[in-house]
């Protein structure tokens, strides 16, 4: 078989905004196991959206926008349906940023398959979806050209990811880009182990041709980042897809207020979908419940989901979007608040929040 024998039917991304589940959503919250957890998941989301006091974090992790979950994402940041994105890197960058610059990802298959062969033609395979290396390659590249052309310093991945929305802005072959939108509407987004993707390979060469002088991420500076919005925002709800480091970096930041000082409310409403076993006490695996012994999530407005993102994740956020609570909500803009009072944000001017 040849490439394009391989790279022939795209991943579509699916529209929440086509499917009215919430009659169906409420129903099974009558029925048992995890039919009725994703019912009250739906319905928790939905009271994050109406509390006007509540800044809402979304965590992504999984290869979640490569399997058709990037429109859901996309219409959550443009309807005021998130606040703050915390992410791994694969899903902004190889994912998000890489369909932005006019590639695509390819509906493959696992049974029967010759990685081998995959490899020799330059197809990159997650489960059962293929994407062509060579244009991989050009993402990074273009994300070393992005570092080029900054000032040498340490930055957040959130300073750095919007400058992949400003290089968006002029030279997207596709709009319908998380990074594009969260850069439009003030969405910060932050990527706690930026390197740990196809961004790693191109700063990689950014500093491997300029050793003296380069851009750099500043994981402490994320995390300090994050940590001010807490403290502004003060009521926070979570919606987490999957866990890894973007789970526990967002829960950790009430833990992190209280270093500062800060005694301030846990997450209020947390929701996760995994399909993680807790018996192995991974960290992805780790309830909300577990969570409150740290000090990090409130145990009255909580729900686990035991499902694969791709069925739960569309059908929780679609029964929010069409129950319509975010309609009254307005966008926070919190990045442009870091980018001005939140860069010298400080006890003393916290105290006059």
């Amino acid at each position: 078989m040849r490439k394009k024998d391989y790279l022939k039917e795209p991943i579509k991304h699916i529209d929440i905004k086509k499917y009215n589940v919430v009659e169906m959503i409420e129903n099974m919250g009558d029925m048992a196991f995890s039919a009725r957890e994703l019912s009250r998941a739906g319905k928790i989301y939905d009271t994050m959206l109406r509390d006007k006091k509540c800044t809402v974090i979304l965590t992504l992790a999984g290869s979640l926008f490569s399997a058709g979950l990037k429109k859901v994402v996309y219409d959550m940041v443009n309807n005021n349906m998130v606040d703050v994105i915390v992410s791994t890197g694969a899903i902004i960058v190889d994912q998000d940023f890489f369909e932005a610059l006019g590639f695509k990802h390819y509906k493959g298959w696992y049974q029967n398959i010759d990685d081998n062969e995959l490899r020799k033609l330059h197809i990159d395979r997650i489960y059962d979806t293929f994407i062509d290396e060579d244009d991989l390659r050009i993402c990074d590249e273009t994300i070393g050209k992005i570092a080029n052309s900054l000032e040498p310093r340490p930055y957040s991945s959130r300073e750095f990811v919007e400058e992949m929305g400003k290089y968006l802005k002029q030279h997207a072959k596709n709009k319908e880009s998380v990074v594009l939108s969260a850069y439009e509407k003030g969405v910060p987004i932050f990527v706690p182990a930026f390197s740990d993707c196809s961004a790693g390979f191109g700063l990689v060469l950014h500093q491997w041709q300029n050793p003296d002088k380069h851009v750099s991420i500043d994981s402490a500076k994320d995390f300090l980042e994050l940590t001010k919005i807490k403290i502004k925002a003060k009521e926070t709800g979570i919606f987490m897809i999957g866990g890894g480091v973007p789970k526990n970096f967002t829960q950790d930041v009430v833990v992190a207020c209280d270093v500062l000082g800060y005694n301030l409310p846990m997450h209020k409403y947390a929701i996760q979908i995994t399909v993680a076993d807790v018996r192995d006490g991974a960290l992805s695996s780790s309830t909300l419940k577990e969570a409150s012994s740290w000090g990090k999530v409130d145990t009255h407005c909580e729900q686990m989901v035991y499902s694969e993102a791709t069925i739960a994740m569309p059908m929780i956020t679609a029964y929010a979007y069409h129950k319509g609570g975010w309609k009254n909500r307005k966008g926070k803009r919190y990045s442009d608040w870091l980018n001005s009072e939140g860069k010298n944000f400080s006890k003393k001017t916290a105290s006059n929040l």
